[in-house]
């Protein structure tokens, strides 16, 4: 498969557990992914914008911080209009974005942002559950392939 989300090149880390198998790197998360995201794990406010050949958008917190989970490092955000944060991980000396595609051609400033706090962003009931819906069709996808 060919990527394209923000730092593919460098998302070279190695899963610090082995909860879901088969994610053993971040573009195999992606790969997984790409068949979970769907308007049910995309932000409210965007859900009538959300199609399946723009699956990235409104994904980005509940994906950074199921990366997080995954990969370990830092969640970063990216401060938007409307004063709402896109998020990106960080870890070690990688930066990635698994929901890049959604802004197209536009191109995000992934240097210098507050780091994202969980506990912050699933404040928000919904956000929760979207991440722990999320989760969980994760580890059906994962466990199906053994």
């Amino acid at each position: 498969m060919a990527y394209k989300f923000y730092g593919w090149q460098d998302a070279t880390v190695p899963a610090v557990g082995d909860e879901y198998k088969g994610i053993t790197s971040p573009q195999a998360l992606y790969d997984a992914l790409s068949g979970i995201w769907c308007a049910d794990t995309c932000a409210p406010r965007m859900r009538d914008e959300w199609s399946p050949e723009n699956r990235t958008l409104g994904q980005c917190s509940i994906t950074a911080f199921l990366v997080q989970d995954i990969f370990g490092g830092k969640v970063y955000g990216i401060l938007r209009h409307g004063g709402n944060y896109h998020c990106y991980n960080v870890i070690g000396n990688a930066v990635f974005d698994l929901t890049s595609e959604q802004f197209g051609d536009e191109v995000l400033d992934y240097s210098d942002n507050p780091e994202q706090l969980r506990e912050v962003h699933f404040a928000k009931k919904e956000k929760r559950l979207r991440y722990e819906y999320l989760k969980a069709k994760l580890k059906e996808v994962t466990e199906r392939q053994l």
